[in-house]
Parts: structure tokens; C-alpha cells; sequence
């Protein structure tokens, strides 16, 4: 197997697992380094765009509360969490024109959650054949687009859903 040495992401694999440094997704909308991947603000969750995507337009959806389940949310985190998600669904179709759509959580480290402490909702936008030889082979990701390229895609596409639906108010 070779072997793709990525070390620049250390620092942010290790800061995701060390709560002496804090959540990224708390510090997230405060962070000038981070603030170009706040695709949307609502009053009680935000849309960040993955820093490690999956694939080109893999969005978050993430209450600002640190919380780490569902069943902690209250009814309007819970409400927007939804909505968000399904405007998400909305921008991700609109923008990129998927065959398909991973839309889930990890609760808890060993479902698979990379920062298991606030809990965040992923969508992953998918085509038929986008694993392909060299994800399975060459255990690489081949994205087409910067994620400043995906943010300028799908930014208007959320300010224009949030003007059209008063359900989720902004920050």
C-alpha cells in the first residue's frame, strides 16, 4: 500500500480529539480562519462546509450549543437542525445536480463520529461511481473543486432559501 502523507491535517485531527483546545465547532463561527466555510447562520445552528470532504459540497449542519446528542436538543434546535438539513438537501441538489444524497450522524466515537462531543449532521453529495479506483485502491479523494469554489457555489443558494422561508431566522 502507499501511502499519502497528508501531516498538515495533524494539527487539526489532534486538536478535534483534545478538549483542553476547545470544539472546533464551538470556535467555528468566531474564527476568522474558519469563517469562509460558514456557508449560513441561523439563530440556533450553523452550515459549515467539511474541511475534509468526501466529495465536492459535503456540508454540516451543527447546533451552536455544545451538545452531543439529539435527545439534548430542544424543540427549536431540533426544528432548525431540521430545516436546515432539508435546505441543505434544496442547495446541494441545486448547486451540484447529484444522483444521490448521504444525509446522517455519528453519535458517539465508535458510530464513527469524528468530534463525537457536538453533535453534527453530515450531507455528502453522491454520483454513481464516485468511489472509484482511486478511493478503493489508491485510498485517495480526487476533488475537482477548492472549498472556497464550493462556497461561493452554494453561499447565494443558502441566502436566497432563507429569504424565501421565514421558518429559520438568522444571526
Amino acid at each position: 500500500m502507499q501511502r499519502l502523507w497528508a501531516s498538515w491535517r495533524l494539527a487539526y485531527v489532534t486538536k478535534a480529539d483534545d478538549p483542553q483546545d476547545g470544539c472546533v465547532f464551538c470556535d467555528a463561527p468566531a474564527s476568522r480562519d474558519v469563517e469562509p466555510l460558514v456557508l449560513f447562520r441561523g439563530s440556533t445552528c450553523f452550515v459549515i462546509l467539511n474541511l475534509f470532504p468526501y466529495n465536492n459540497g459535503h456540508v454540516l449542519i451543527v447546533p451552536h450549543r455544545h451538545t452531543a446528542t439529539l435527545a439534548s436538543l430542544s424543540r427549536d434546535e431540533l426544528m432548525e437542525l431540521a430545516v436546515l438539513t432539508q435546505r441543505t438537501e434544496t442547495a446541494i441538489q441545486e448547486a451540484y445536480q447529484p444522483q444521490g444524497l448521504n444525509v446522517g450522524l455519528n453519535l458517539g466515537r465508535p458510530a464513527g463520529a469524528g468530534i463525537a462531543d457536538h453533535l453534527h449532521v453530515h450531507a455528502v453529495p453522491r454520483w454513481a461511481g464516485d468511489t472509484n479506483f482511486m478511493t478503493v485502491v489508491g485510498e485517495v479523494r480526487v476533488l475537482p473543486e477548492t472549498l472556497e469554489q464550493t462556497a461561493e457555489r452554494l453561499r447565494p443558494i443558502y441566502q436566497r432559501l432563507a429569504a424565501d422561508d421565514a421558518s429559520v431566522t438568522t444571526r
